[in-house]
């Protein structure tokens, strides 16, 4: 491909520890097709060097407002990007660009882009929670800019917080869903709560056995990603699943039904929006034994009785914690797929149902997806067979018409 029919990106670095991991992001960037032209702060060269900048992009390294002023680079490096995005965004940084300021090429990038722009914060737990730091960053998503909420890990020295660099990989992947919208596609869930559950929980029979499902949790992972990159809080309840953590998504990990439920209920009390993507089981043992299940010869097993679980859907649509609040509920159907779908939609009393067929080869562990969404209106969408991000583009559209009509 052309150079000149590139997607456009530039890389702005400002300078803190996690500069280095923008290396990795940077390879990502330009392995998938993208001109990535590298912005990094004075500060951020103390750090990573400009030759490795320039090598990795394969393109010339500005630093300063005075290099090659014939073109103007100030100006023109923002105005021709297709994408600005930021990693490791410092507090420093966070605070120039809320307030506007343009003391350094990086902050004149900013001023200028007209394109979609991403900053993906790196700093210690206390800078990030100071209220200055929680300002700017509502400013900057109330002006349209995409923040990815920071991980929680090892920071620098012996600290441990939220704070620290989402991995690389997740970076990209925010990154190519806002490219993917374009500058048409505004950050439509900014300034939104959404609670999203993925993965299939595991009812404990005795230490070593469980009764579960095949689901893998990429639906409800493709649903998180999707509305951090529209702009959303995301906070994914995660049950059993193998999955990187999507960045900046808050993720709760749980195992059964009653925990996830009382996971989900927790996080749904200021949700605007909650997405029941994961597979829960209906049905739990009724007895748990302490010490394995032994095999004996000549005889067979003992039935396994079992209790219903919480139906955690139904009693989110029922009480809605927060007034306005779109609950969204997924139905994994083996046959009568759409008749099943209607009646489960008209008996769990959500919003909008999201009905697809599975089985042993389809859907469950796979990266795409093919469904309809039905909604409590009368609405019917089909979502042809394709990637499972974009079903989950599809979900947060109907959540977005339904959260606009309040």
């Amino acid at each position: 491909m052309d150079r000149s029919d590139k997607p456009r990106v530039v890389l702005g670095v400002s300078g803190g520890i996690a500069a280095y991991k923008a290396c990795e992001l940077l390879r990502r960037l330009t392995e998938s097709g993208h001109d990535v032209r590298v912005v990094p702060t004075a500060s951020a060269l103390r750090f990573v060097g400009e030759p490795t900048w320039a090598a990795l992009s394969g393109n010339p390294v500005t630093t300063g407002v005075w290099d090659d002023v014939q073109e103007v680079p100030h100006v023109r490096i923002g105005q021709e990007a297709d994408l600005v995005v930021v990693a490791p965004a410092t507090a420093d940084t966070l605070a120039r660009a809320a307030h506007g300021l343009a003391d350094d090429l990086l902050t004149n990038t900013l001023l200028t882009a007209r394109c979609p722009v991403v900053f993906a914060p790196a700093m210690h737990t206390e800078m990030w929670e100071h209220p200055a730091t929680v300002e700017n960053v509502a400013t900057l998503r109330r002006r349209g800019a995409v923040v990815v909420e920071p991980a929680v890990g090892r920071l620098t020295g012996k600290d441990t917080g939220k704070g620290r660099l989402p991995e690389p990989a997740e970076i990209f992947e925010v990154c190519r869903r806002v490219l993917a919208r374009g500058a048409a596609g505004r950050p439509d869930l900014a300034g939104r709560h959404v609670v999203v559950s993925a993965g299939g929980t595991r009812e404990p029979l005795d230490p070593v056995r469980f009764l579960g499902n095949r689901s893998s949790g990429r639906q409800g992972y493709a649903l998180a990603r999707t509305a951090v990159a529209r702009g959303a809080r995301v906070t994914l309840v995660a049950a059993n699943t193998a999955l990187a953590d999507p960045a900046g998504a808050d993720v709760v990990r749980v195992g059964t039904a009653v925990q996830l439920r009382e996971a989900v209920l927790k996080a749904a009390a200021d949700a605007d929006a909650v997405v029941m993507a994961a597979a829960v089981a209906d049905f739990r043992p009724a007895d748990y034994a302490q010490r394995k299940i032994k095999k004996r010869e000549g005889r067979e097993p003992e039935p396994v009785a079992l209790v219903r679980n919480p139906d955690v859907l139904a009693e989110l649509s029922a009480e809605r914690p927060r007034p306005g609040q779109v609950v969204v509920g997924f139905a994994a159907e083996t046959d009568d797929v759409l008749a099943n779908g209607r009646a489960k939609l008209a008996r769990k009393g959500c919003d909008l149902l999201v009905v697809n067929e599975v089985g042993e080869e389809r859907t469950f562990g796979s990266d795409e997806n093919e469904a309809v969404v039905l909604g409590a209106d009368g609405s019917e969408t089909p979502v042809p067979h394709g990637p499972k991000e974009a079903l989950a583009d599809i979900v947060w559209d109907e959540v977005v018409r339904r959260l606009s009509a309040e």
